[in-house]
């Protein structure tokens, strides 16, 4: 993401506060070694296990984990007739899993021959993430998608105070919360739960995954004058990644949603929580 995706250097609009030029295609590659073992496993067999794992950064998309063909049960595949063409990368071929009883359809890919410029693919095979069942960082189990190295999180106390209200409603006031900065991403205010008016939200069923933060979970308004509801206007990490720890069961508003006062003043929108 720090590369490839906002304004990163291999994005499609890199910052113009640099004293450099990227020269070359507007579609950029990057092929980084990822310094771990990783492992992946469809049915409880374990489809590939590398030491030698390599991150695509690519312009536009989130990194993604390409191992030698050697780091991939080769008998677990079946060849497919799927096929697809990347003018960056070239010519696509697919195999299909079968492992544990399960079978998934062009599961893995590579490129025999790789286009100019992206000799480095030849010799590597790639497996979606949506087609395992569990991945593993050395013994850990990965939920989201594997860390990017150029992607941080950094969760700071704060002495400004926050103000939230929705449709006029203060939701939230505080003079100790945290501030939560992403790689990317912009700033987001937390704020401890005893400052929040929970009688006017409801815990919601929703979740998501965040592989810097961890799972997710939502609260709806259901307080407003009218009696209408707002669905998923808050999250919080009930237990966070370490990353992340300083803002466990802390409460962040979506300011696209919601008003925001920091010391006073509005703050922009934020993208919600991913």
């Amino acid at each position: 993401m720090t590369l490839t995706l906002s304004h990163g250097p291999l994005s499609a609009a890199p910052p113009p506060t640099v004293n450099y030029r990227v020269t070359g295609p507007a579609h950029r590659l990057f092929w980084h070694p990822f310094p771990r073992r990783v492992r992946a496993l469809v049915g409880g067999e374990t489809v590939l296990d590398t030491r030698g794992g390599h991150l695509l950064h690519e312009t536009g998309l989130l990194p993604q984990l390409y191992v030698p063909t050697a780091d991939v049960r080769s008998h677990l595949l079946r060849p497919s007739d799927h096929g697809t063409h990347c003018p960056f990368k070239g010519d696509a071929a697919y195999w299909s899993v079968h492992a544990g009883g399960r079978v998934v359809e062009d599961a893995v890919w590579a490129y025999p021959e790789p286009v100019e410029g992206a000799e480095w693919l030849r010799g590597y095979q790639a497996l979606y993430w949506s087609a395992a069942d569990a991945w593993f960082d050395e013994e850990e189990q990965v939920h989201g998608h594997l860390r990017d190295p150029y992607h941080r999180v950094d969760v700071r106390r704060s002495g400004s105070t926050v103000r939230v209200l929705l449709d006029g409603t203060p939701v939230a006031e505080t003079s100790r919360p945290v501030l939560l900065s992403e790689t990317g991403l912009p700033n987001r205010w937390y704020v401890p739960p005893e400052d929040v008016r929970l009688d006017l939200l409801t815990g919601s069923a929703t979740r998501t995954v965040c592989p810097y933060k961890g799972t997710a979970h939502y609260w709806s308004f259901t307080g407003g004058a009218a009696g209408g509801v707002v669905d998923d206007v808050a999250w919080s990490y009930p237990e966070p990644l370490e990353e992340a720890t300083r803002a466990a069961g802390f409460l962040c508003f979506d300011h696209e949603r919601v008003t925001t006062e920091v010391d006073g003043r509005p703050v922009g929108p934020t993208r919600p929580a991913s």
